[in-house]
């Protein structure tokens, strides 16, 4: 089980965070740090992953945008989404490939929301979780020295219409959307606590099937 500490950084633009991040994943590297979550909200934004740029795949024109190094497509950031960058060293049992890493975010994400009664699931057209047919978490990240940076989405409240006109890498608009859009009354500070509540057993649970 890894011993984790967390930051809270409030608001923060992207780009400092992007700084941070940097920062912080090299102390991981060398030992400096535990593994670290860094937990924030960004003003709007839309960072634009390989996969997008590759594709020529854009958001709509009045969104800010920047590119990113982490896996994935376009990703919306603001106002109601909660961003958790875990700066790990993937080094326990079971976290030896990406896919697996992947896997237990997911995991991890859909035991928080289960535990507030939010039933979600993972879903074939795209990794992140999903509420129905609507996603609501989004997950990329990048690696050196199998240390990661950058990480996962929660939009919980958002304001009407931004994220869902944002498309995916195969996924139409509308699909992405929030909590409170599907019904659901959750706070940010509920949704961390469920978060850390769950992190350790998603980690033994996911130890105990390898």
């Amino acid at each position: 089980m890894r011993i984790i500490e967390s930051q809270d950084l409030g608001i923060i633009e992207h780009e400092n965070a992007d700084s941070l991040m940097k920062e912080y994943q090299q102390m991981r590297i060398n030992d400096k740090i535990p593994d670290t979550l860094l937990i924030c909200e960004h003003p709007e934004i839309v960072t634009i992953g390989p996969r997008a740029k590759n594709d020529g795949i854009r958001p709509p024109v009045d969104y800010h945008s920047t590119y990113v190094d982490r896996g994935g497509g376009l990703t919306w950031h603001g106002p109601g989404q909660i961003v958790v960058y875990p700066i790990f060293k993937w080094n326990l049992e079971g976290e030896s490939n990406v896919k697996s890493i992947i896997h237990m975010i997911e995991e991890w994400v859909i035991q928080s929301l289960n535990s507030m009664g939010v039933e979600s699931r993972r879903d074939e057209r795209m990794q992140g979780v999903w509420i129905g047919d609507n996603k609501i978490c989004s997950i990329g990240l990048s690696f050196l020295r199998w240390t990661s940076r950058h990480g996962f989405t929660i939009n919980y409240d958002t304001p009407e219409g931004r994220v869902e006109m944002v498309s995916g890498c195969g996924l139409g608009a509308d699909t992405t959307t929030s909590l409170s859009k599907l019904g659901f009354d959750l706070t940010k500070e509920q949704i961390v606590q469920a978060l850390f509540s769950n992190i350790n057993m998603v980690n033994r649970e996911l130890a105990n099937q390898d």
